[in-house]
């Protein structure tokens, strides 16, 4: 296919998809093949009869840009989709309004229109989720979720510490999530401010929270089903205190069909991006909704809110109640009473002079006609023998997961690093095999457990040796997050639980 034709294609779909209206046809085409430096021609466009057809239309285009000077970002078609599109794409005012009039009567036609706006022109990369590895295994916990990301490289927690804490040094935009991503055209590594991805086709819808403005946007590498991120238009930092509980419940007001969270507000226990303030969201389940009450208890002076412990690795606390003032005071005396709470016996250290090490983790959403949080208590102190945290994964498990325990992983659903696929590759294979664990490269970061899980499995059959290990690193994931829980599934865990009960009860 020739570039012009691809370029005809490409706008077909545009077309088709309400990208762009059937009378702007022409002019699109022509702002593609501008940025093409390509001639036109007077043949009728073809019209895009598959998938396959717009993919093979887009790989041209991609050999197309690559070829012209200045253009050594677009490496495959959804970065050829993001220069092309973006421009031809509706303003970032006419997606906001035209959200904002769908919201009014139905907000699961408005979240609808803009994921699929989103997914058309191919800014949620579903080629690239589609590469990642997922399956769920059994726990004690229940059914867990994995996923080992191959889209997205590993992040170093004292890396993300180091992001958070550093200001942007003229650098624009000053980080991924400012409003000022919509529609930039990202920058190299040779760049003095370091490589930013391009994101013409990135478009915003307005919403408020909490009486400001935020923006919803789709993430481009979605995690699960319609993975938003809702966003402050403020360049500031992650807080979570009552202002951000109000702003959640705001969010689950305006898209109820929608859980929406946020991360924890302290390195550590914190998500990848501290320094601008963000929640995360989306339509899906996760094992943690499916959690039952362990123990319930009466919160002091709030009647009306159903408080119980969720039974889950990470202590959770889960709020419920029809009454989303009352909830939302509930929620904020939970909060308040865990940031002063100190268990030596626990491990948990509130304070450290006047830097916090208590934050939660908080998620709300819509269930059965009531308002409900969750508040996953989280704890970022460190140790001479655990400089990552003494509620963070264990040294012995960083082989599988090392980066911070963040929101999605809170709730139950493995975000792990491609090397990991490399390793389980080569221990499958040796095992297949026969051959020794330790003479395999890949296999030596994780040689311990894989010499473990061998043990267990002497007589294992061929063709369980994949499901095996998927289960084994479903089981290190559950211990993943036991390690994150501050209060340990143990006679002495349960104990230190019932000493912050009792605050709670008696506050």
């Amino acid at each position: 296919m020739d570039v012009t034709q691809a370029a005809m294609v490409l706008v077909d779909h545009a077309a088709s998809c309400g990208i762009i209206e059937q009378g702007d046809r022409r002019w699109a085409l022509n702002m593609v093949l501008a940025a093409l430096h390509a001639d036109g021609c007077t043949d009728e466009p073809l019209s895009p009869a598959s998938d396959a057809n717009l993919d093979s239309a887009l790989d041209s285009l991609t050999t197309a840009l690559r070829a012209l000077p200045g253009n050594e970002m677009i490496v495959d078609r959804d970065d050829a989709a993001c220069l092309l599109l973006g421009p031809v794409m509706p303003r970032p005012s006419q997606v906001s309004q035209r959200f904002a009039q769908l919201a009014v009567d139905d907000p699961c036609a408005a979240t609808d229109w803009l994921y699929a706006l989103s997914c058309d022109t191919r800014y949620v990369r579903r080629a690239a989720r589609a590469r990642n590895i997922c399956w769920t295994s059994p726990t004690r916990w229940g059914e867990l979720e994995i996923t080992i990301n191959l889209s997205k490289p590993e992040k170093d927690p004292r890396k993300i510490a180091a992001d958070a804490s550093a200001r942007a040094r003229g650098s624009y935009p000053a980080c991924q999530l400012c409003r000022e991503n919509e529609g930039y055209a990202g920058r190299g590594d040779a760049d003095p401010h370091g490589p930013h991805p391009a994101r013409q086709n990135l478009r915003i819808a307005d919403i408020e929270l909490g009486g400001e403005r935020w923006g919803l946007q789709y993430s481009p590498y979605a995690y699960y089903d319609e993975h938003c991120i809702l966003m402050s238009d403020e360049h500031r930092p992650m807080r979570v205190d009552a202002a951000c509980l109000a702003r959640l419940l705001d969010a689950v007001d305006l898209l109820p069909h929608y859980f929406v969270g946020s991360n924890a507000d302290l390195p550590i226990v914190g998500g990848s991006i501290l320094s601008h303030d963000h929640f995360q969201g989306g339509r899906h389940t996760f094992p943690m909704d499916r959690a039952p009450i362990d123990e319930r208890f009466e919160l002091a002076g709030f009647d009306d809110v159903e408080a119980g412990w969720l039974r889950w690795p990470v202590s959770v606390v889960r709020l419920s109640c029809k009454d989303r003032r009352e909830l939302l005071g509930a929620a904020c005396a939970v909060m308040d009473a865990w940031r002063a709470h100190d268990d030596a016996g626990a491990g948990i250290v509130s304070h450290t002079g006047d830097v916090p090490h208590n934050t939660v983790t908080p998620i709300a959403r819509r269930r059965d006609g009531r308002h409900e949080l969750d508040l996953a208590l989280r704890c970022n102190v460190t140790s001479a023998e655990r400089p990552l945290g003494i509620f963070h994964p264990r040294p012995e498990l960083h082989h599988i997961k090392r980066e911070n325990i963040g929101l999605i992983e809170v709730m139950g659903l493995a975000i792990l690093p491609p090397r990991l696929k490399r390793g389980l590759d080569a221990i499958r294979d040796c095992l297949l095999t026969g051959t020794d664990l330790a003479s395999a490269p890949e296999v030596l970061p994780h040689l311990d457990w894989a010499v473990e899980v061998a043990a267990a499995h002497r007589d294992m059959d061929p063709d369980a040796v994949e499901q095996i290990l998927r289960d084994e690193v479903a089981q290190a994931f559950a211990h993943v997050l036991e390690d994150a829980g501050v209060f340990k599934w143990t006679d002495e865990g349960r104990v230190a639980r019932d000493r912050f009960t009792d605050v709670l009860v008696a506050r």
